[in-house]
């Protein structure tokens, strides 16, 4: 059996969309399509219905989607660590959540290096949920995300809070309603949520980039303002290349710390969360 067919399937059951699906695995829907009946003929069973709000799992997709799972996490596992050299004993997955990627990953790998070198690290950066559904079928050991789902699976802790302040390439006051040059980042939903209560509607809708650093440079090349994490526009802010909009609120983020229950105990996880606590507490 074609391992990749069995990702094609979980990517499809996942987002209930052939296109979506081939698009996060980076082929063609026809590709896509290819995979899928290639798993349906291997197993003599038609997986999914295709209706005009998607693709839906059959009674035999159901059935067959929690082996599917068991069958990936085993043989990414199995490859990763077949692969390993001989002085590494262990490894572990870490998902952070995008643009926390520089703050905690860096920091966190450098840890590991320096304390349990005996250890591999694998680091995936993405959405909330996207990372919690790796989390529960195992493809990740432990992820920091803003807005964590409950499950049986997993263990939530609060990690951290971080502080985002609203900072412009030129001095200037805060102002209500439309700012031309103003970029809105995606901290998450809570983030918006709250950001939509302070602000009127149709305040930030020049232009939304989902990427911190990409939207950061955007502005020092080109001119703007936006929301950012403290620590991190703070050096610009002290070379005068970034400006503290006066009167501005500071919005903040919670960040939440998610590792999967069946691994918690592994020498490898309780050295990830060692690190992640370690770096937190350099900060604070």
């Amino acid at each position: 059996m074609n391992v990749e067919n069995i990702k094609a399937f979980l990517e499809v059951a996942s987002t209930g969309s052939f296109q979506q699906a081939a698009e996060n695995m980076h082929i063609t829907q026809s590709t896509m399509s290819a995979r899928i009946k290639s798993l349906e003929e291997s197993i003599n069973r038609q997986l999914f219905i295709r209706k005009r709000t998607g693709a839906v799992l059959t009674p035999g997709g159901k059935n067959f989607f929690r082996y599917a799972v068991t069958v990936v996490k085993t043989w990414e596992r199995a490859r990763t660590e077949a692969s390993l050299p001989e002085n590494i004993e262990s490894i572990v997955g870490l998902g952070l959540q995008l643009n926390h990627l520089e703050d905690v990953g860096q920091k966190w790998t450098q840890w590991i290096s320096n304390e349990a070198p005996n250890v591999a690290t694998q680091i995936k950066s993405d959405y909330s949920d996207r990372l919690m559904n790796q989390l529960r079928n195992g493809f990740l050991d432990i992820a920091i995300v803003y807005d964590p789902q409950k499950s049986p699976e997993v263990e939530i802790q609060r990690y951290k809070t971080e502080k985002l302040v609203l900072v412009s390439t030129e001095p200037r006051l805060f102002q209500q309603g439309k700012v031309d040059d103003y970029i809105f980042v995606d901290w998450g939903e809570s983030y918006r949520a709250d950001h939509n209560r302070i602000f009127v509607e149709g305040s930030y809708q020049t232009m939304e980039i989902s990427i911190a650093s990409v939207a950061l440079n955007y502005i020092l090349g080109h001119g703007g303002s936006g929301y950012f994490l403290e620590s991190q526009v703070l050096p610009l802010i002290q070379q005068q290349k970034l400006f503290r909009v006066d009167d501005s609120v500071a919005m903040y983020i919670n960040l939440f710390m998610v590792f999967n229950v069946d691994r918690k105990n592994d020498y490898s996880v309780k050295i990830a969360i060692d690190g992640l606590n370690a770096i937190k507490e350099m900060r604070e």
